[in-house]
């Protein structure tokens, strides 16, 4: 079948398709965590002492003994065996922003050769992947293979089901045999340890007696695009680099502003019931789903959790809601921007930091200017994300998010911090040495009797700021779809440790001076905010007028590549500031540079073989067809007597010709190898590589829009976008 039957094949299949049954959602509370081991079940499953120790290890961090994950391991079993369990999975999550599992049975023989079960806490503790099968950024060479998973007791086991079977999944960590971190999990795992241990210091010093252990909390709003499979899998650069490389925007797009939170297609729908079901009975709390401002494009937003939960819940939500798509006949694209010239998909981070002593210490209150607290853990963020911005722009950088920020949907790549109205003042105050009553939003009167009134915030929402507070927690809205949110939870959590460790410094020699707490505090933010209030900006983030003043007058960093930022994490400061907090080795950190670095040039790599192969399998043959279908119809008329313009033909010759060239200048580029630096090679790609590609495009969709449409062999973005 020829590319273009294909395309309108397709087209008949989706339209003509029989509608998917809808099934009778079960009670929430019927299915909630039912797949999950959580403290729930082990308080049921487990012997006292056992469970109280389970319990301290979950909330504290308090280590376990090898007895009780003995115990544990039973219990897990036996609870997994009557869910008709046959195997189970360390799963673990390396540096490529995907999930890692093998897959081992319970089964074992003996001497009689009967087949038993069998499952102890020394396997329920350490599992045995290949540590150099996965990018480890040279930390482990091809003949040093052997790397370890190890049970992470804070983050419940749980079972995925499948149509082969089920499986008991335990998430792990993942190192090397020498000890070093080979994946996400790790470093998440340091940086709250970090935070926890500097965030003690500043409320010791602020006169609080009891300190539960703090946890930075994260609820990620996830976007991400529905396309059907029969248009998908007719795209080889869908199915490949998770983009269109090629497509002529449609006539109509999202200019009518008609699509964000409208009516959810019915299709959609069910998808969303099916998958947010599976969510549940993992213990997901799936929160909110909605359409999101592009036709074809959706969110998936689930209630706050701890960090590490909220990490672990992510990678499995990624999982499952690529699985549930292609179910429904769909491929869900989690790339951050699929389609030119429409909004793009990000995955907007929220955090705050608390315990169960002190509560959410980045919820201001009422009164934010007397709570000494908030206003000493708000100003160590402002204090973070200035100095170290380019670790935060690091941590979001890939070759997928490069084309999303900056644009409309997206805030820039320069980082800066909206406070609101309220809050701003309330810091421009203290750097100006007063300190004055906070302003209040006011109440929101419609002037109609019916609708009740209610207290309006005190600041508006800036959808321009890439690290923007919202009420009680700051939120990364840099962050892209595609990723996982360890990365720049990890980088939030450790700038935040290292303020905290700066703040408290501070504060104790001002308190040593025989202030009141007060003043001392006041004195501490006022240095802080002379010395990193640059970062705060209340304005539009998109305007060229920030562009310039950031860059030139408040010395911020504008790093819009990925190879702009990423050479920063070989930075002497940020490598400093990992060694000291105990996130990363020196070592650790630059492996990571390598293996991002790789990530990026591999991506770009791919998608340029992509943009040549299917330039002149699928994109010539059309046009060329076309020509000879225009010459035989001009040749037809002209011997009636007819005489036809030639202006369409002589168009798409010249866009032929055209396309033949970029097509050629770009395979010479991909060839070079010689750079003197991995920067140079990604520099080298992020600049001539991608600039051939556009070239080659233009072409491309200029030709889109002058083929006969029956000859077209891409499924078009009208029909990818529209048809549901």
């Amino acid at each position: 079948m020829s590319g273009n039957e294909s395309r309108l094949t397709a087209i008949s299949q989706i339209t003509n398709r029989e509608k998917m049954t809808v099934k009778t959602p079960e009670p929430l509370d019927k299915i909630w965590a039912t797949d999950v081991f959580n403290l729930a079940t082990m308080e049921q499953a487990l012997n006292k002492s056992a469970f109280k120790a389970v319990k301290q290890t979950v909330q504290t961090g308090a280590p376990l003994a090898p007895a009780v994950a003995d115990v544990v391991a039973a219990a897990m079993k036996s609870w997994a065996l009557s869910k008709g369990v046959k195997f189970f999975s360390h799963i673990f999550y390396p540096m490529t922003n995907i999930t890692a599992e093998k897959h081992d049975g319970f089964i074992v023989t003996n001497s009689e050769g009967n087949a038993i079960t069998e499952f102890s806490g020394s396997l329920l503790i350490k599992g045995e992947p290949d540590g150099s099968s996965f990018p480890n950024g040279s930390l482990r060479m091809t003949n040093a293979a052997r790397g370890y998973t190890a049970w992470d007791p804070t983050s419940p086991a749980f079972i995925m089901h499948t149509e082969n079977g089920s499986t008991l999944m335990i998430p792990s960590v993942f190192m090397s045999w020498t000890g070093e971190a080979l994946d996400k999990k790790i470093p998440l795992l340091r940086s709250n340890a970090a935070m926890d241990k500097a965030a003690r210091k500043v409320l010791k010093l602020m006169g609080e007696e009891e300190i539960a252990t703090l946890n930075s909390s994260c609820g990620a709003e996830q976007e991400y695009f529905l396309v059907d499979l029969n248009f998908a899998n007719a795209r080889p650069d869908l199915l490949l680099a998770g983009r269109t490389l090629f497509g002529a925007s449609p006539a109509k797009g999202q200019q009518f502003d008609d699509h964000y939170f409208g009516a959810i297609p019915e299709r959609v729908q069910v998808f969303m019931q099916d998958f947010e079901d599976q969510l549940y009975r993992l213990g997901i709390p799936a929160k909110t789903h909605h359409n999101e401002v592009a036709p074809g494009q959706f969110e998936i937003a689930p209630y706050f959790e701890s960090a590490n939960i909220a990490a672990d819940h992510q990678q499995l939500m990624m999982t499952l809601m690529k699985c549930t798509a292609k179910k429904h006949g769909f491929m869900c694209l989690l790339h951050e921007k699929p389609f030119a010239g429409v909004n793009g998909s990000g995955k907007h981070v929220n955090w705050s930091v608390g315990n169960a002593t002190q509560g959410n210490l980045l919820d201001p209150g009422s009164t934010p200017h007397d709570n000494l607290n908030f206003l000493l853990f708000c100003g160590a963020v402002i204090r973070g994300v200035h100095k170290y911005g380019p670790l935060l722009r690091a941590v979001i950088a890939s070759a997928s998010n490069d084309h999303r920020l900056g644009a409309n949907e997206a805030p820039p790549a320069i980082l800066s911090v909206y406070l609101g109205d309220q809050l701003e003042k309330v810091f421009q105050d203290i750097k100006d040495g007063k300190i004055a009553t906070s302003s209040k939003g006011g109440e929101m009167d419609l002037g109609l009797s019916q609708i009740l009134k209610f207290e309006r915030d005190p600041g508006d929402r800036n959808r321009t700021s890439p690290f923007a507070f919202t009420g009680n927690r700051f939120e990364f809205r840099a962050v892209g779809s595609s990723q996982s949110v360890s990365g720049p939870l990890v980088a939030m959590n450790t700038i935040l440790a290292d303020s905290l460790d700066w703040i408290a410094g501070k504060l104790e020699t001002e308190l040593a001076n025989a202030g009141s707490k007060t003043e001392a505090v006041l004195s501490v933010l006022k240095t802080l905010m002379e010395e990193h209030g640059n970062v705060v900006f209340g304005g539009d983030g998109y305007s060229a007028e920030w562009h310039r003043m950031a860059v030139e007058e408040r010395g911020l960093k504008n790093l819009p590549t990925s190879a702009d930022a990423l050479p920063y994490l070989r930075d002497e400061s940020i490598r400093e500031l990992f060694s000291r907090t105990g996130v990363f080795s020196p070592v650790e950190l630059e492996s990571r540079f390598e293996v991002y670095a790789e990530q990026y040039i591999l991506s770009i790599e791919v998608e340029a073989k992509l943009v040549i192969e299917m330039a002149k399998t699928m994109i010539y043959p059309a046009a060329t067809q076309y020509l000879a279908e225009l010459s035989m119809a001009n040749n037809g008329m002209a011997e009636l007597g007819i005489e036809m313009d030639n202006a369409i033909a002589l168009s798409i010759a010249n866009e032929t010709n055209a396309m033949v060239a970029a097509v050629a200048e770009l395979s010479s580029a991909i060839k070079q190898h010689d750079f003197d630096s991995v920067e140079a090679h990604m520099n080298y790609c992020a600049h001539d590589i991608r600039g051939l590609m556009v070239k080659v495009r233009t072409h491309v969709d200029a030709l889109e829009a002058e083929v006969a449409d029956d000859l077209w062999p891409l499924p078009k973005y009208r029909e990818m976008l529209f048809i549901k």
